[in-house]
């Protein structure tokens, strides 16, 4: 954004403090309208044919900006991914722990990846491993939704859940 001698176009449309415009006019004139009202010219439409420049104090307009992005950075979620990770021979007990942390991670606005692990000749049946994914996706469906469906990667099997909105 430019400001006051920054601006380098000789005729610029110029509007007020409270939203009128001025009209056309030298871009000098301008800059005395904005110094005899102890205001700054911002020129806050560049590309525009003549270039749209404001009068206002640009000190308090970028405190106020900055303020602004403070309130939208603190109001960003950010969100991260936990991983939950399971064997193909889990006990029933155990699933539902890892259930309940499951539950817990999304509740919280996480991202949860289920990763099935194989050792040695587990591998050759992955259709438990879906069938546990698609239980633990069952269990899950009243606060999460599923991301990423079941798929095998080397020796695992993995699926991505996030948060219902």
């Amino acid at each position: 954004m430019f400001v006051n001698e920054q601006i380098s176009a000789r005729e610029v449309l110029v509007i007020d403090t409270d939203g009128t415009q001025l009209g056309v006019m030298p871009t000098a004139e301008a800059l005395e309208i904005a110094e005899k009202k102890k205001l700054d010219l911002v020129n806050v439409a560049p590309a525009a044919r003549p270039p749209v420049c404001r009068l206002m104090d640009y000190g308090k307009f970028k405190y106020e900006q900055s303020k602004k992005d403070r309130e939208a950075r603190k109001k960003q979620k950010l969100t991260t991914l936990k991983e939950i990770k399971l064997r193909p021979n889990i006990e029933k007990h155990d699933l539902a722990v890892k259930v309940k942390s499951s539950r817990r991670f999304l509740e919280s606005g996480d991202k949860v990846k289920v990763t099935v692990m194989f050792r040695g000749r587990e591998i050759t049946h992955p259709e438990i491993a879906q069938r546990l994914c698609q239980r633990m996706a069952e269990d899950l469906a009243e606060c999460a939704v599923v991301e990423r469906v079941p798929k095998l990667e080397g020796r695992n099997m993995i699926m991505i859940l996030t948060p219902k909105s």
